[in-house]
């Protein structure tokens, strides 16, 4: 339920096992059908796919780097969709300089390539990465 004034938001933990990734995709993919149909959004299909490619790489690199479980938060704010992931570790993630003959270590040039902007923010215990990703569409 969304209370009057507040953001459509969605949120879980996950143990930061190897299935962890795919959950988070599934449960973006569930919250943007969700918000198509509370807001009668219309988002496009490579636009969604966008969403659950950037959770699955954030969500990945937290499973493969720092110990422990991670949170996701999914927030709708002015059309865009703001994606949040917060883990135990205080490293702060590096991408790559690019490489097309690197095997493996592109998630972050795919997030980037994707939201322009990384902001990452150490907390009390562990580390925020934040990045947004506008959602075309517009009421039905």
């Amino acid at each position: 339920m969304v209370l009057p004034g507040a953001l459509p938001w969605a949120g879980a933990v996950y143990d930061g096992a190897s299935e962890s990734a795919g959950e988070a995709r599934h449960f973006a993919a569930d919250f943007m059908e969700r918000l198509q149909r509370a807001y009668r959004l219309v988002l496009s299909t490579k636009g969604i796919g966008a969403v659950q490619l950037v959770v699955s790489e954030l969500v990945t690199n937290v499973c493969k780097h720092a110990p422990g479980p991670c949170a996701l938060d999914l927030v709708l704010i002015d059309r865009s969709l703001e994606i949040r992931v917060w883990d135990s570790s205080f490293d702060v993630p590096v991408a790559q300089a690019p490489d097309p003959g690197r095997v493996g270590r592109h998630g972050l040039e795919i997030v980037t390539a994707l939201c322009g902007a990384i902001d990452v923010r150490r907390e009390p215990v562990g580390k925020r990465v934040k990045v947004r990703i506008p959602l075309v569409g517009a009421p039905a």
